[in-house]
């Protein structure tokens, strides 16, 4: 009993200590708690209108219990099945590409000498992140215009003809793809340049004078000092599949592209606020965070596996 009270006492002086010595830096960490509480936890409570009708105006849980209707109303819905696969295939081409070029992205600048250069790259390259998505849009919107983007003049030049490749549901993914890489391929790739610009110089020093040129130094140095973060990031990009830009995809896609632009996001929208079905967009939207979650925990198994490295 003395050992565990002598325990006790240690930690309660520690933190009391900690508290004192650090005030400041508990209260700004008090601000996302409180967020996370307010905005992300108690939103959940909501969920249990997925299993119950809710009427506008009624009491916030429903008014009559319906069990799994509404679970067995869309996943018999063979709409919702094409919004779902929608959704795999923008985040499956968005991963393939927007997940590997940051790393190269950095991996390449790291290795150039003149700074001024390097910051004036990283600058061009940052800046789009800070751009709202709907100056975005109205930029994309401009370069693929049919009439006076400049993509169309290029093509018309070499004696094409013009394409309306926002009308067009095959080019969507494409447009979408490149716009995501010009907004967040400079943002993305801080956090490996920050990795590499603490890497051991010694490791490099060592494989040079046994005679390693700079790829297999990158195979052998640079990318295993890269990895737990890539794996990290991997897992949460993995988990984030099912939620990929609403708010873009909300304000590229267009009735004619329908059936490639249309994702589980905008559906839910719909179904929800436009149609006033608050249940039913409810539970496929509690559906959609649970294949969220198995994408989660079935990613951080694999990186583990793999690499060992994962979020647990």
């Amino acid at each position: 009993m003395g050992k565990k009270n002598q325990k006790n006492i240690g930690f309660g002086y520690l933190l009391r200590k900690s508290l004192r010595e650090n005030t400041m830096m508990y209260l700004f960490l008090l601000i996302p708690v409180l967020y996370i509480i307010i905005f992300r936890y108690l939103p959940m409570a909501g969920n249990i209108i997925a299993f119950s009708k809710y009427k506008t105006g009624g009491s916030i849980f429903g008014e009559q219990w319906r069990g799994f209707y509404y679970f067995k109303l869309f996943l018999t819905d063979p709409d919702f099945w094409d919004k779902f696969f929608n959704t795999l295939s923008l985040s499956i081409w968005t991963l393939v590409f927007a997940f590997p070029l940051p790393i190269i992205f950095a991996i390449l600048l790291n290795e150039v000498m003149n700074s001024k250069f390097k910051k004036f790259v990283q600058t061009v390259t940052i800046v789009p992140k800070f751009l709202s998505t709907i100056v975005v849009v109205m930029i994309l919107n401009a370069m693929l215009s049919p009439s006076s983007g400049f993509i169309n003049q290029i093509i018309e030049f070499f004696g094409g003809s013009s394409i309306y490749f926002l009308n067009e549901p095959e080019w969507f993914i494409p447009a979408y793809v490149i716009s995501e890489l010009w907004q967040f391929l400079g943002w993305n790739s801080i956090i490996y340049m920050a990795v590499l610009s603490s890497a051991d110089k010694s490791l490099y020093e060592a494989a040079e004078v046994d005679g390693a040129g700079r790829f297999k130094q990158t195979i052998h140095i640079t990318l295993p000092v890269l990895l737990p973060t890539m794996s990290i990031n991997l897992i949460i990009a993995v988990s984030c599949a099912l939620n990929i830009g609403f708010e873009k995809v909300l304000l590229i896609y267009k009735p004619a592209t329908y059936s490639t632009a249309d994702i589980l996001s905008t559906y839910i929208y719909r179904i929800g606020l436009i149609n006033s079905s608050y249940s039913l967009a409810t539970a496929m939207g509690l559906f959609q965070g649970i294949i969220g979650l198995v994408f989660l925990w079935g990613t951080n198994k694999i990186t583990n596996k793999l690499w060992g490295c994962g979020l647990w």
